[in-house]
């Protein structure tokens, strides 16, 4: 009734200002407007179920353009049956729907300030229409107003926060600001952990390891292929695909019937949703997809929202220049939409999850990027960063409210894929850019690299790889050096045969920390002061790898053994005291090499749940992850591998299946 009572007053109030701020209206007598209240809701009552079957039909994109204008067609069909023709002629009616639209969208937002109760009823109603077509397919009765009952068999739904330090995790949920994680904490039923991402930390590498088990097929968030001669960008998804294949060997974390929601790869999932290795948007079999756009409550009021997002970014952006922050960058161009565009897909997120988790699915993994997009640009821990990190601590007291609506008990675990770290960009500390420095040093060759940060730069056309010589390679302050005109990886002889003054220039620049190339004794480290090898760990002069932590030297060994890495990598100079590092794109918060909290991820999971102890690296939490499926009984046990001298028996081998050599995802 609350429902019932809510729209006719949101109804009635959306009509009198639509009418009001219409011209040509003769009156609004509020006679007539209850009538046309009355109307709107029949209209709706017939057609929106009809619309939401055509939305279903048509998927993808289809589903989003006819969502927006199904809002509009209920308004216009209310008003032109209105029998007191307060408005006439077609482009008139058009009109006042679109503003009815728009007005409804800010009024309910209004209404719901500090609130998601709007969303949840409305995911709710969704859950409860797909286990009741469940039950009618199981051969339940065609039509029962019961409510399904909360189902018993559990199961696992992994959501990743994009870009969360663990560092910024636990100071946001001691300040109070993250109720539903401080609540899980503060009663004991969840207990939060650090792991350490390792080098590269970005959300492919990371992801290739939590899904795949495969870090070392990426070397960065972009890399250059001798072989093809090729520019890869892991979030674009011609590359992403291609990217998944190397990784896939069919045991990835989500095999066993999974779904894959907003990721990078696939996790070898049964069903993958808005997952960029499989490009494309869900499709007819996605109800919630559909149910987001049909919605008033969903794709419309996002879209308004998203506008009204925009002004406040441009307000806060305002802000920063007036109190002259720093460090900060220009946050206008793509920027803009990038955040309208991230609540919008949390919002259809959370909806495909709420769908899934009504259909029953063993396990989920979904990846929310909001905080990530807007820390690069705002920096990790300001204000504007922060209220986004406390949206999603929203969405996670959403899951949990949607809960008793699903087909199993799900177990909620939270993780990030990597943090960020803060500080002026390369450019604005030293006036050049890396490119420009390495072309400095190259003598009569020249360099050049993309001027597009790594993670707009696969939301654009393919660039052609520039025929240069030298090509420099960036993700965050790491960076990559490649020596095109030779087709296998260089060593530091043959480099410094080629471009004497380069190795010894960047490791002097002072906004250049590292320099690892590869020698006869293994991988060597320049610094400015100082070299360390890091096989052995023998240090001459100052120990370059000290500004990094204990972990540098392992994570710069392990990172030499992944594949397509450059010829030279450079990871830019830390600050000891702030520990703010110079990403070499023009981003205020950055990731992807070391320094900062970028390397400090975070996992809080049932605290009765067995843990292993360290966590180094996405490998290490994707063996965790597998645990845990199988203790739920969501994954069949890894068959024991044989001892030596153990026979080899062939009672469980397939008949008629050819032998054939698995693919490797180490190269």
């Amino acid at each position: 009734m609350r429902a019932v009572l809510r729209s006719a007053l949101t109804t009635f109030v959306v009509l009198t200002l639509t009418l009001w701020l219409m011209p040509g209206v003769a009156s609004t007598d509020i006679v007539d407007i209850l009538g046309l209240v009355l109307l709107v809701a029949v209209v709706g009552a017939v057609l929106r179920p009809l619309l939401l079957v055509g939305i279903t039909a048509l998927g993808g994109w289809g589903a989003m353009l006819f969502g927006v204008v199904a809002q509009v067609v209920v308004m216009v069909v209310a008003l032109e049956l209105d029998p007191a023709e307060q408005i006439s002629g077609l482009p008139t009616l058009v009109a006042a729907a679109i503003l009815a639209v728009v007005v409804a969208a800010l009024l309910d937002w209004m209404a719901d300030a500090g609130s998601d109760d709007t969303f949840v009823r409305e995911a709710r109603r969704l859950m409860r229409g797909v286990r009741r077509r469940g039950a009618r397919r199981a051969g339940g009765p065609l039509l029962s107003f019961r409510r399904p009952i909360p189902g018993t068999e559990p199961g696992l739904l992994m959501i990743q926060l994009d870009g969360v330090a663990e560092p910024v995790l636990r100071w946001a949920i001691r300040a109070g600001n993250l109720p539903t994680l401080g609540h899980w904490l503060r009663t004991g039923s969840h207990t939060l952990r650090p792991w350490h991402t390792g080098l590269p930390s970005t959300t492919p590498a990371s992801q290739a390891g939590i899904l795949h088990c495969a870090t070392r097929q990426i070397p960065a968030f972009r890399w250059y292929e001798k072989e093809t001669g090729k520019l890869m960008v892991s979030n674009r998804p011609r590359d992403a695909a291609i990217i998944e294949t190397r990784l896939s060997d069919g045991q990835g974390l989500l095999r066993d019937g999974g779904v894959s929601i907003g990721n990078a790869f696939s996790g070898d999932a049964e069903t993958s949703l808005l997952t960029i290795s499989h490009a494309a948007l869900p499709g007819r079999s996605a109800r919630g997809w559909a149910a987001f756009m049909a919605s008033p409550y969903g794709f419309t009021r996002a879209l308004v929202l998203g506008v009204a997002d925009i002004f406040t970014e441009l307000h806060q952006a305002r802000l920063q220049r007036r109190r002259n922050l720093q460090p900060r960058v220009s946050r206008s161009g793509a920027f803009l939409a990038l955040r309208p565009a991230s609540m919008l897909l949390r919002d259809v997120n959370v909806s495909l999850v709420a769908e899934q988790m009504a259909r029953g699915v063993p396990a989920i993994y979904c990846d929310l990027v909001d905080y990530d997009e807007v820390a690069h640009h705002a920096g990790p821990a300001r204000p504007e960063s922060m209220r986004q990190l406390e949206s999603l601590d929203r969405m996670l007291g959403v899951l949990e409210r949607l809960a008793p609506e699903a087909a199993r008990r799900y177990h909620l675990v939270v993780l990030s894929d990597h943090g960020q770290s803060q500080g002026a960009t390369f450019r604005q500390r030293h006036g050049e850019t890396l490119d420009e420095v390495v072309d400095r040093l190259a003598g009569a060759d020249s360099a050049a690299g993309s001027r597009m940060p790594a993670e707009e730069e696969g939301k654009k056309e393919p660039e052609i790889t520039p025929s240069t010589p030298l090509l420099v390679v960036s993700s965050g302050n790491l960076s990559m050096v490649y020596l095109t005109r030779f087709p296998h990886r260089l060593n530091r002889a043959a480099i410094e045969h080629a471009y004497p003054h380069l190795i010894p220039g960047l490791a002097a620049h002072p906004g250049i920390g590292l320099v690892v190339v590869q020698d006869d004794e293994g991988p060597i480290v320049y610094g400015s002061g100082g070299t360390q090898r890091l096989r052995d760990g023998a240090v001459t002069g100052i120990d370059p790898l000290l500004p990094y932590g204990p972990r540098a030297c392992h994570d710069l060994l392990r990172h030499q053994s992944a594949a397509h890495v450059g010829d030279l990598v450079l990871i830019s100079s830390v600050d000891p005291v702030t520990h703010e590092v110079s990403a070499f794109e023009e981003l205020v918060g950055s990731h992807g090499g070391l320094g900062g909290w970028q390397t400090d991820a975070v996992l809080v999971h049932p605290s009765a749940w067995p843990a292993i102890g360290d966590l180094d690296g996405p490998d290490a939490v994707h063996r965790q992850l597998v645990d845990w499926l199988t203790m739920l009984g969501l994954r069949q046990p890894e068959p024991a591998s044989l001892g030596a001298g153990d026979p080899i028996r062939a009672e469980g081998l397939e008949p008629g299946r050819s032998a054939r050599l698995s693919s490797s995802r180490d190269g």
